[in-house]
């Protein structure tokens, strides 16, 4: 499949089917992650792989009371190793480094059939406490993995001609 097409299915996945996902096709999506580019090579990202039934329904109340994260087969926890280093920009790179990585595994998860939902929406803490995360780790996103009980949904972006100005700002 042409990058394209992935980027054009890739939605947010908040239903899923009582299906488990093949290891094959959870270390191709892991795999993914492990390739991505990094701020100075720090290749931070440390990934929580939970795919057991009670630890899942465990996060629901963690995540905000939303329920898919107990549905999906698969919830994976971004979490970030470094977070200290700020870039020349002055950007902290773990945020961008874990956003890179988990994108990564977003488009690898579409080749593979299955779907995704970023979860930004949760309380670090009860997080940590539930998947036994030590202090000075950062979880960063949840991402809900599993095979889409829906149908790709058509996406609202706004024209390019809104977002791109070329040589200057424009806008």
């Amino acid at each position: 499949m042409a990058i394209m097409e992935q980027i054009k299915k890739r939605y947010s996945v908040r239903s899923y089917q009582n299906k488990p996902v093949e290891k094959k096709k959870l270390d191709a999506v892991l795999e993914a992650a492990r390739l991505a580019p990094s701020a100075k090579n720090f290749q931070e990202w440390r990934f929580v792989v939970v795919q057991d039934a009670e630890t899942r329904k465990k996060l629901v109340p963690a995540a905000n009371n939303q329920s898919f994260v107990g549905q999906a087969p698969v919830i994976i926890a971004c979490c970030a190793t470094n977070c200290d280093h700020v870039m020349r920009c002055g950007q902290l790179s773990y945020p961008i480094d874990l956003a890179i990585a988990i994108d990564h595994m977003t488009l690898q998860a579409v080749e593979e059939g299955l779907g995704t939902c970023w979860v930004g929406s949760f309380y670090e803490d009860q997080v940590k406490n539930i998947l036994g995360i030590p202090a000075g780790i950062r979880v960063v996103e949840l991402l809900a993995l599993g095979y889409p009980a829906d149908s790709v949904r058509p996406k609202n972006r706004n024209p390019i001609e809104t977002i791109v100005s070329y040589d200057k700002w424009g806008f």
